[in-house]
C-alpha cells in the first residue's frame, strides 16, 4: 500500500488504534514490528523520512560492544550479544559476520586481548560468530596490507557482525505493513490529545508533503523519537525535565584501498579514551567515530573540523597510507541521544554514559522509550510493547519478533552482488527491469545505480524525496558525496514522473539536495 493510500484511510477513518508510535529510527520501527505482529492494531508516525536522523549514521556495526565490556558492563554486552544473533538469523540479507584485527604493538597486548575477547566470545555462547585468536605479524598485515609494520608484533582477530542501517530501517517499515501496521513518513506530530482525565489518548499530525492536518486515537502512545524525545516530553509536560541531552559521532567514508582488504581494523584506545574502527563497507572504508557533547538536537548535524582532525591523524597513526581532507569522499555526522545528568550540570563525559536504553511512563500514560543502539533494537522494543500493554491494560500477547523474519529474507545472498541489500526483493526488481529496459539504465555513466532502483525506492519504499533515495536507499550520498549531487537531477526526473509532479517539484528537489549534500563534502 502507498504511503497516499494510507494516509486518505487515516483522515477518513474515526478509528481507535491500539498503539501510536512517534518516531520511525529503529526503535519505534521496531516498536511497530513488535506491535503489529502481536496483532495490535497500530500506526507510526515519521515527521521526516524512517531514519533520516541518528538510525542511519552509525558506525554500521551490530555488535555487542567491546568497549563496554572494558567498562564491565557485562549484561549490558551479554544482552547485545544476544540480539545481534536474533538480527543476523532474522536479516541475513543485510547482516554479515564480519573479520576485525586489533594490531598488537606491545608484547602484552597478545595476551591480554586474545583474553579479553575471549570472554567476549564467551558471553555470546551458542550464538557467537566466531572464535577469537591471536594472529601472527605476517598474518597481521597479509589481511591488512595497509597497515603500519613497524614495530608490528601480531594482532588479536575477533568477529562482530556489519550491516546497512537505513536499508534495515526501510525492510522493518516493509515488515511492519506485511504484519497490518499503517506507517506514514513526513507526517509530524504537532500535538497530543488527551482525554478528560488527563490521559493522553492521541496525537494531532501534519503531513509535510502537503500540509494537510488530521488526528488519531488511540490507547497506548509511544514517545520513540530517538534525539527528539524532549520535544514529545514537553507536549506531554511542558514543565518536563529534559531526559537527554546531545552527544554527536563523526564518521568519514574513504575508499576501501586504505585498509586494501577485506577485514575491518578496530584501534582499541584513542588519544581520547575511545577505540576507533576502520570497516569495510560497499566497497568503501567508513573510518570513526567521535564522541563529543554538543548543545542542541538538529535533524542533520554538522561535524566539526576537529572532530574530522582526530578521526584523520589516529587513522594516520596506523594505517601507511594516511587519509588526508582530499580522500574523504563522505564526513557524516549523527547525534547520540544521551541520558541527561540528573545534577543539571556537565555530569559525566560522554563516553562514560552507559548506552542502555531507558523507559519513562508519564502521569498521563505516555510511553517514552530512548538510548540504547541498533543492535538491540528488538529488545527495546519488546520491552517497550509489555509496558505499555500493562500500562493501558491491552489484552495481553506474546512477543513474536525473536524468530520472526525481516522482510527481505535471503540466506545465502552473494555479497559480490552490489543490490545484494535488496534480498528477496532483487528478483522483483530485476523482473521489473527485463519488462521495461529503461529501468535498467544506469542513472549516468559514473555509476552502477539504476533508474529501476529510483523507481522501486518511490514504488515499494515510500521514498518522497530525492534526499530519501539519494541518502538512505541507495546510499549514494554516504559513498561518495560529491557524485550524488551529479545524479540528483535525474533522480529527480524520474521521481517526478513517478510520483505525478511537476517541473518545479524537480528542481525544488535538486536545490534542496544539493544545499543538503555540501554539508557531506569536506571543504
Amino acid at each position: 500500500m502507498e504511503r497516499e493510500d494510507f494516509l486518505r484511510g487515516l483522515k477518513d477513518s474515526d478509528r481507535k488504534w491500539d498503539f501510536i508510535i512517534i518516531g520511525g529510527g529503529a526503535t519505534g520501527l521496531g516498536v511497530a514490528v513488535d506491535a503489529a505482529s502481536r496483532g495490535y492494531s497500530t500506526l507510526l508516525l515519521e515527521q521526516s523520512d524512517f531514519a533520516k536522523a541518528t538510525s542511519s549514521r552509525s558506525t554500521k556495526l551490530v555488535h555487542g560492544g567491546v568497549r563496554y565490556l572494558q567498562k564491565g558492563d557485562v549484561a549490558l554486552v551479554r544482552e547485545a550479544l544476544r540480539e545481534r544473533g536474533y538480527l543476523r538469523k532474522n536479516a541475513p540479507h543485510l547482516v554479515k559476520n564480519q573479520r576485525f584485527i586489533i594490531g598488537n604493538y606491545r608484547w602484552w597486548e597478545k595476551p591480554f586481548y586474545t583474553i579479553g575477547l575471549t570472554l567476549y566470545d564467551l558471553l555470546a555462547g551458542g550464538m557467537s560468530f566466531g572464535r577469537s585468536l591471536p594472529m601472527s605479524r605476517k598474518n597481521v598485515i597479509r589481511s591488512i596490507p595497509q597497515i603500519v609494520q613497524k614495530n608490528l608484533r601480531g594482532g588479536v582477530i575477533y568477529h562482530d557482525g556489519q550491516f546497512d542501517d537505513s536499508r534495515l530501517a526501510v525492510n522493518l517499515m516493509q515488515t511492519a505493513i506485511e504484519h497490518g501496521a499503517t506507517v506514514i513518513n513526513h507526517a509530524k506530530v504537532m500535538h497530543l490529545l488527551k482525554n478528560q482525565g488527563g490521559q493522553v489518548s492521541g496525537v494531532a499530525a501534519r503531513d509535510e508533503l502537503d500540509g494537510t492536518e488530521f488526528t488519531a486515537e488511540g490507547s497506548c502512545i509511544i514517545n520513540a523519537t530517538g534525539i527528539f524525545v524532549d520535544e514529545i516530553i514537553r507536549m506531554d509536560n511542558p514543565a518536563g525535565k529534559p531526559l537527554v541531552r546531545p552527544s554527536q559521532g563523526v564518521h568519514l567514508v574513504v575508499d576501501r584501498s586504505f585498509l586494501g582488504g577485506d577485514d575491518a581494523i578496530m584501534i582499541p584506545k584513542t588519544s581520547d579514551g575511545r577505540v576507533m574502527f576502520g570497516v569495510p563497507w560497499h566497497n568503501r572504508v567508513i573510518l570513526g567515530t567521535t564522541d563529543i557533547p554538543v548543545k542542541e538536537f538538529v535533524l542533520e548535524p554538522k561535524a566539526l573540523d576537529e572532530e574530522v582532525d582526530f578521526i584523520l591523524e589516529t587513522a594516520g597513526r596506523f594505517l601507511v597510507k594516511k587519509p588526508k581532507r582530499s580522500d574523504v569522499l563522505c564526513v557524516f555526522a549523527g547525534l547520540r541521544p544521551l541520558a541527561a545528568p540528573k545534577n543539571g550540570g556537565e555530569g559525566a563525559k560522554t563516553k562514560e554514559i552507559s548506552r542502555s536504553h531507558k523507559m519513562l511512563v508519564s502521569p498521563s500514560g505516555l510511553v517514552t522509550i530512548t538510548g540504547g543502539k541498533w543492535t538491540t533494537y528488538r529488545k527495546m522494543a519488546e520491552e517497550t510493547v509489555d509496558t505499555a500493554v500493562r500500562v493501558r491494560k491491552l489484552p495481553i500477547r506474546e512477543c513474536r519478533t525473536r524468530n520472526l523474519k525481516i522482510h527481505g529474507y535471503l540466506s545465502n545472498p552473494d555479497r559480490n552482488d552490489r543490490m545484494y541489500i535488496y534480498g528477496s526483493d532483487l528478483r522483483e526488481i530485476l523482473v521489473m527491469q527485463k519488462e521495461n529496459p529503461a529501468y535498467a539504465e544506469k542513472l549516468d555513466a559514473g555509476t552502477d545505480f539504476t533508474v529501476g532502483e529510483v523507481v522501486w525506492a518511490a514504488r515499494m519504499e515510500m521514498a518522497r524525496t530525492v534526499d530519501d533515495v539519494l541518502a538512505r536507499r541507495v546510499r549514494v550520498l554516504y559513498l561518495d558525496a560529491k557524485a550524488s549531487v551529479a545524479l540528483a537531477p535525474k533522480v529527480a526526473s524520474i521521481m517526478a514522473e513517478e510520483l505525478g509532479r511537476d517541473k518545479r517539484w524537480e528542481e525544488q528537489q535538486v536545490k534542496e539536495f544539493t544545499e543538503l549534500a555540501k554539508t557531506y563534502v569536506l571543504g
